[in-house]
């Protein structure tokens, strides 16, 4: 089934006064952060479950702070089909519980050595590193609990804990962060240093885009150019979130960041900005946007909000 057939279907239909559509961004961005957050806090142990301290510094790495784009992608794709609120909301917080391990063990000594993030101490720095260390591997067996417990039928949970472990995995996430770290002090080339983007970041992009999909229509030879469209769409902005975090770490101070601005420069990471220049990288990021919204073209209106979110991503660059 082509993207314009799906939105043909009576089933998946909008009616045109969708409350969805008719409140504006902010407040629907709002309302969402604020949905995964209480999932999120509802979800995680207590700080008072044993071992006490170990949960504090989960719920610490985990809640009140972030952007919560994936969220926010999953949770805009997951109204293309038509899926559950509650199978979505807790989705959302099994894949922000994978970002918060990745970024708690990003900023490890052994790592990035950062001690700032999301503008407050790292995990590491306010707790200890064998915490760290044990937040992050709690965080990632956390995710996968949560999708195993989905209010949704057994093949397709199945199928999203699938998409989060390929996502999260040594041939993703965590080969784009072993990439990252062997590639200080050298150049690279400008595919090889996208492709280290789209495996350390773009995947779980990818995945959270995918899995809100998923959450309400299988990926299913009828829906091929469904998850075609939002594959492409979502290979754009994954790319194009990193191309603005590079330039961001050039351009932005440590109290707009909220992580240690200038790092990738002492670290002498490879990165667009060092490769590219600033203009061109802001050249590449707007081209990114295009292809995003070309990828939407074929939903219509019903893919308002991540037309929206692709602009969001884009723009923290200007």
């Amino acid at each position: 089934m082509t993207p314009e057939a799906l939105l043909q279907d009576k089933a998946c239909e909008i009616p045109a006064s969708d409350d969805g559509l008719a409140e504006t961004f902010d407040a629907w961005t709002r309302d969402t952060v604020r949905r995964t957050e209480h999932a999120l806090a509802a979800l995680l142990p207590t700080s008072d479950t044993l071992p006490a301290r170990l949960h504090e510094a989960l719920r610490y790495a985990a809640l009140g702070g972030g952007k919560r784009i994936r969220p926010l992608l999953c949770q805009a794709a997951g109204a293309l089909a038509e899926a559950s609120p509650d199978a979505l909301d807790a989705t959302s917080a099994a894949i922000e519980m994978i970002h918060a391990y990745s970024l708690v063990h990003d900023d490890l000594p052994a790592m990035d050595d950062d001690d700032l993030r999301r503008g407050k101490p790292t995990v590491h720095v306010a707790y200890d590193e064998a915490t760290a260390i044990l937040v992050g591997d709690a965080l990632q067996a956390q995710a996968f609990f949560t999708l195993s417990e989905l209010p949704l039928p057994a093949e397709r949970r199945i199928a999203l804990v699938r998409e989060l472990a390929e996502a999260a995995g040594s041939r993703q996430l965590v080969g784009g962060q072993a990439i990252d770290l062997q590639s200080a002090g050298r150049s690279l080339s400008q595919p090889a240093l996208e492709q280290m983007h789209r495996m350390k970041t773009g995947a779980l992009i990818r995945a959270a885009v995918r899995m809100g999909a998923l959450c309400g229509a299988a990926d299913s030879p009828a829906n091929a150019g469904v998850y075609r469209a939002l594959d492409d769409y979502s290979s754009a902005i994954g790319l194009a979130f990193q191309v603005v975090d590079d330039i961001l770490d050039a351009i932005a101070d440590t109290a707009t960041l909220g992580k240690t601005a200038g790092k990738d420069a002492y670290d002498d990471k490879p990165t667009c900005v060092s490769m590219l220049g600033l203009e061109a990288s802001r050249a590449l990021a707007a081209e990114l946007r295009e292809r995003a919204h070309a990828a939407l073209a074929p939903f219509g209106p019903r893919a308002r909000r991540l037309g929206q979110l692709a602009d969001v991503v884009i723009h923290r660059a200007h």
